[in-house]
C-alpha cells in the first residue's frame, strides 16, 4: 500500500497541465521549439524564450523546467505576431521546483486577432518551494490558458496574477486547477480583466484541498469590467475539500459600465466605441509599462497601435 500511494504522488504519475492530456500531446508533438533549463542548487538564473507566429503554420515551444534545492528561476516567454499572417502559437512549460526552489514566470501574449493562442503549464513544488506565475493575454482572436499545479511538498506556495483583455469577437479560456496535497500549503489566484465588444470569456478556478493537506490555505480572487452589454462572461470558481483544517476562499466582482458613466463620458464627446477604446487602453498601457524588457515593450505597441488610434504617441 505504502508502495502504491508512493508511486500515485510521484511526479512521474502526478504530472498533468492545465489543458489536459490531449492538449499537451498536441503542444509536445508539435513543438518547433524545445527548451531545457536546468538551475543547479543555489543558483540564479534567468531565461527568455520567444515564439513568434509563422504564417499557416503551429509555432510552439516545450519547455522543461527543474531548480534544484535552493535555485531560483526567471523565465520570461513571449508570445507574438510581428508579422501578418494566422495560425497557432503556444507553449507548453512544466516546472519541477525542488525544495525550497523558487521559480518566477512571466508570460505576455500579444497576437494579432488571426492568430489562436495555446498556453499550458503544469507545476510541481516539492518543501517549501515558490512558483509565482504572472499571466498577461492581450490579444489573439482566440486563446486558451490552462495551468495545473501539484503543491506536494509541505509549506510550498503557488501565486497566479493573471490580466487579461477581450475585445471585438475574441474569445477567452481559462482553466487553473490547483491541488493541495502537502500540509501548510498556500496557493493564491488572481484575475482581473476588461470584456468590451462582443468577446467571451470563461474563467475556472479550482482549489482542491487534498485529504491531509492539514493547515493549508487557498484563495482565489477575479475581477471583471464589462463594458458592452454585448459581452459573454462566465465565471466558475469552485474549491473542494476532502480535510477539516484548512481554508478555501473565492469571491468574483463582476460590474457593467452604467448608463449613468457612458452618459457621462458622451456628454464630453465619446461614444461607445470611443469609451471601450479607453478601457482597452488603459489595459494595454498598463501592460506595456511593466514589461519585463524593451522587446515585450514594443510588441505590446504593436498591437496597441493596430487597435487605437495613436496609441505610441500618446503612451509616449
Amino acid at each position: 500500500g505504502a508502495i502504491k500511494l508512493e508511486e500515485e504522488l510521484s511526479p512521474a504519475e502526478a504530472f498533468e497541465t492545465g489543458m489536459g492530456e490531449a492538449a499537451y500531446t498536441y503542444l509536445a508533438d508539435h513543438a518547433t521549439k524545445r527548451v531545457v533549463i536546468d538551475v543547479p542548487a543555489y543558483k540564479h538564473a534567468t531565461v527568455t524564450v520567444r515564439v513568434s507566429g509563422v504564417d499557416a503554420a503551429a509555432t510552439i515551444a516545450a519547455i522543461d523546467v527543474v531548480a534544484r534545492p535552493q535555485a531560483t528561476l526567471d523565465l520570461q516567454i513571449a508570445l507574438d505576431s510581428p508579422v501578418a499572417g494566422q495560425g497557432v502559437v503556444g507553449s507548453v512549460l512544466r516546472v519541477c521546483a525542488h525544495e525550497y526552489a523558487t521559480v518566477n514566470v512571466t508570460c505576455t501574449q500579444t497576437l494579432d486577432d488571426s492568430w489562436i493562442a495555446l498556453d499550458d503549464t503544469g507545476l510541481f513544488l516539492d518543501e517549501g518551494a515558490r512558483v509565482n506565475v504572472q499571466h498577461s493575454v492581450l490579444g489573439a482572436g482566440a486563446s486558451a490558458t490552462g495551468l495545473a499545479g501539484d503543491l506536494l511538498g509541505d509549506t510550498a506556495k503557488v501565486t497566479i496574477d493573471t490580466d487579461y483583455l477581450g475585445a471585438r469577437e475574441q474569445v477567452r479560456d481559462f482553466n487553473y486547477e490547483l491541488r493541495h496535497r502537502g500540509r501548510k500549503t498556500e496557493c493564491e489566484i488572481d484575475a482581473n480583466g476588461v470584456l468590451t465588444g462582443t468577446s467571451k470569456k470563461v474563467y475556472r478556478g479550482t482549489i482542491d484541498l487534498v485529504h491531509g493537506c492539514k493547515g493549508a490555505t487557498g484563495t482565489e480572487r477575479e475581477t471583471v469590467l464589462l463594458a458592452n452589454k454585448g459581452v459573454d462572461n462566465k465565471t466558475v470558481p469552485v474549491i473542494l475539500c476532502d480535510e477539516d483544517d484548512v481554508a478555501g476562499n473565492h469571491g468574483a466582482t463582476i460590474g457593467h459600465v452604467r448608463d449613468e458613466q457612458l452618459f457621462y463620458l458622451a456628454c464630453r464627446g465619446l461614444d461607445q466605441n470611443a469609451a471601450e477604446d479607453l478601457f482597452i487602453r488603459a489595459k494595454l498601457e498598463d501592460a506595456a509599462l511593466s514589461a519585463t524588457d524593451e522587446r515585450t515593450r514594443a510588441a505590446v505597441v504593436r498591437l496597441g497601435n493596430n487597435l487605437i488610434n495613436n496609441f505610441e504617441e500618446e503612451l509616449a
